[in-house]
């Protein structure tokens, strides 16, 4: 597994070693002991699967602790630009952001820890997301962030159509009303 920079402390890129013949391919996607001699000790107890067709934006999804879920996300099929913003309060990176693309195609994954608001827009006409997340989804401690927040800057691909957004995510705070209970924590 090879691990990418990310400006952000804790966030993880990772890029899979792919073993391909005229068969196909076969990568590992998860080992536990991998991740964990990369210093990821998560615990994944659930899977999701979205589908979403070229223009939707999703996000910037997080639940609150103690329901706080870190996800590790991938594409299985299309591309997406996916993005992560720091939303733990005393973090000298608080309010940055970080972005790039997954794609059935480069099979890169981020690892993305607990105290970070994600999203990602779909850059082809359909793709299909995956993520393993560390808590269970709860309804009650959900909470957006406004994909396009001027305070945050998110730089979003240009893809030549309007962003497709839920009612949720259309009406989400800003980032400075936003109800946060992360705080950080110096290692």
């Amino acid at each position: 597994m090879n691990v990418l920079s990310t400006p952000l402390s804790g966030v993880v890129a990772l890029e899979p070693k792919v073993h391909g013949d005229a068969r196909g391919f076969f990568y590992e996607s998860y080992n536990q002991k991998t991740f964990a001699d990369l210093g990821i000790a998560a615990t994944f107890v659930q899977e999701n699967v979205s589908r979403s067709v070229k223009g939707v934006v999703r996000g910037l999804h997080y639940q609150l602790k103690p329901f706080a879920q870190a996800k590790l996300v991938s594409v299985s099929l299309g591309a997406v630009f996916d993005v992560v913003v720091d939303i733990r309060r005393g973090s000298p990176t608080f309010g940055k952001w970080f972005g790039m693309e997954l794609s059935e195609e480069n099979k890169r994954m981020l690892f993305i820890p607990e105290g970070f608001a994600h999203g990602f827009q779909t850059l082809s006409d359909i793709a299909e997301f995956r993520y393993k997340v560390t808590n269970f989804y709860a309804p009650s401690a959900e909470r957006s962030i406004l994909w396009n927040d001027s305070a945050i800057g998110i730089e979003w691909r240009d893809i030549g159509i309007e962003p497709i957004l839920s009612d949720k995510d259309r009406n989400a705070k800003p980032l400075a009303e936003a109800d946060i209970n992360f705080t950080f924590e110096r290692q």
